[in-house]
């Protein structure tokens, strides 16, 4: 957590309240901070040293979770779904219901996918403007003619948006199936999928491979692990 924040931000996420709620609690003068009472919108704390009241209560700093997950195929990665399929929550131990998917995989998509509590970091992951890298191995019904690849990196256009890959690689390719590996930059909803669409192939298999410089490796379907301090920092250094 940064060293200093918003009271009403080290409140919402200490699961206290929402960021509104916490305002209206400050206003209310039901927070104390070092034992004085804080009415002001705005104050910042450092949740390592600052003793942080409600109502009399302490208040502790959420830890902040990091988990990279290999999503399987026929998953969504909504919490609920109403039709009743199985999502990535139900992949999760129960103590880790807070988290939040960084990004999302469609339902038939499978592959690396991360889940965190940090809503600053999940921002730098997914927002456009910081254009981190992900990579995807696509298995393509058909042969791939090299010359559509080299339309993705050019940029094709797809129900009136313009999908570009950042890099394309033909790992092989035959008559009946060929693998193609992309890396994007934008995550725009089903971006692989409607690059091929543009061309008229169908994806057949699709797996994300690689996040950054993070890589699925050897991660089993449904399984999880968490991120170490030295791969959220190499993320984070590539922003």
């Amino acid at each position: 957590m940064p060293p200093a924040i918003r009271l009403q931000k080290f409140l919402a996420e200490a699961g206290i309240a929402s960021r509104r709620a916490a305002e209206q609690i400050i206003l209310a003068g039901r927070v104390q901070v070092n034992r004085q009472p804080v009415r002001v919108l705005g104050t910042r704390v450092d949740p390592g040293h600052d003793a942080v009241t409600v109502d009399g209560k302490p208040v502790q700093a959420r830890r902040k979770l990091y988990v990279a997950l290999h999503k399987p195929a026929g998953c969504i990665c909504s919490r609920r779904d109403e039709p009743g399929r199985p999502t990535i929550y139900d992949l999760l131990p129960r103590e880790w219901q807070n988290l939040h998917s960084v990004g999302r995989l469609d339902f038939n998509t499978e592959g690396l996918l991360f889940l965190t509590n940090d809503g600053q970091f999940a921002l730098r992951l997914t927002h456009p403007r910081y254009g981190v890298g992900k990579k995807y191995v696509a298995t393509i019904e058909g042969c791939v003619d090299p010359a559509i690849l080299e339309r993705f990196l050019r940029g094709v256009w797809h129900a009136g948006e313009k999908l570009q890959a950042q890099a394309a690689r033909l790992i092989s390719a035959s008559r009946m199936r060929s693998l193609v590996e992309l890396e994007l930059a934008e995550g725009k909803n089903r971006e692989v999928r409607r690059l091929f669409e543009s061309q008229g192939l169908a994806v057949k298999r699709l797996q994300r491979t690689q996040i950054g410089k993070i890589k699925l490796g050897e991660l089993k379907p449904g399984r999880w692990r968490a991120l170490t301090e030295t791969e959220i920092k190499t993320l984070l250094a590539e922003i």
